[in-house]
């Protein structure tokens, strides 16, 4: 599920854990070690929804991916 609804909490949504992998994107940093930093959290839970997050972030604007480094993008 991509965004909360009635029934989907915003913790079990891409847009959910687009938002955690944003806080941990405070420097430019490749996909594996951003992977290593909420490898543990629930709510992203597994790689396939890590990547699917990274892909909607990537679509909307929110993240870039230059040399190899996940880059946030100015608001």
């Amino acid at each position: 599920m991509i965004l909360p609804s009635k029934h989907i909490p915003e913790q079990q949504t891409l847009l959910g854990i687009g938002a955690i992998l944003l806080k941990h994107l405070e420097r430019p940093q490749t996909v594996t070690s951003l992977w290593g930093q909420v490898r543990e959290n629930r709510i992203v839970g597994t790689y396939e929804r890590f990547i699917l997050a990274l892909d909607l972030l990537h679509i909307i604007g929110m993240i870039t991916l230059s040399r190899g480094l996940i880059r946030r993008e100015a608001s």
